[in-house]
């Protein structure tokens, strides 16, 4: 049994200590705003904060998660999409298929709080996450957007 504090509710789960954080939350928990993408941490789909800070889950073993951290997904960023980021991607139609714009945000989020008023070449180097549909442009502007509205 694993002890995870996930959207600030504490739950006990049972699984491998080497089962991925992702599936734990997705299969376990229910909450599957978390994407599958990769499965090796390259694209990003399943990024979530562990203590505010953007973390690929589907590479994350549950062992490595320490009991009191707090896990933050898509589910939890805010609870009546108030969170700017949230407000800048619906207001500028930032996704296309959207698989990726769960994972999208999360990085997005964290990213802000790192460097709130960004500059086209900080979200170029640090927003690392893939999106097949190529919304970069869009996703830069909700970035910028999102940076405004805070």
């Amino acid at each position: 049994m694993a002890s995870l504090t996930v959207n600030g509710v504490q739950h006990e789960v049972d699984a491998e200590p080497d089962t991925p954080l992702l599936w734990v939350l997705r299969e376990q928990l229910g909450l599957t705003g978390t994407k599958y993408g990769c499965g090796v941490g390259a694209c990003g789909a399943c990024t979530v904060h562990i203590d505010g800070v953007a973390t690929r889950s589907c590479a994350l073993p549950l062992e490595a998660v320490s009991e009191g951290e707090q896990i933050t997904t898509i589910e939890g960023l805010s609870d009546d999409l108030s969170h700017p980021i949230q407000q800048a991607w619906a207001e500028l139609d930032v996704p296309q298929c959207g698989y990726c714009q769960s994972g999208q945000i999360m990085a997005a989020a964290a990213f802000l709080t790192e460097f709130p008023k960004p500059t086209d070449e900080d979200i170029t180097n640090n927003m690392t996450n893939l999106c097949r549909c190529g919304t970069y442009n869009r996703i830069k502007a909700g970035i910028k957007r999102a940076a405004d509205l805070t």
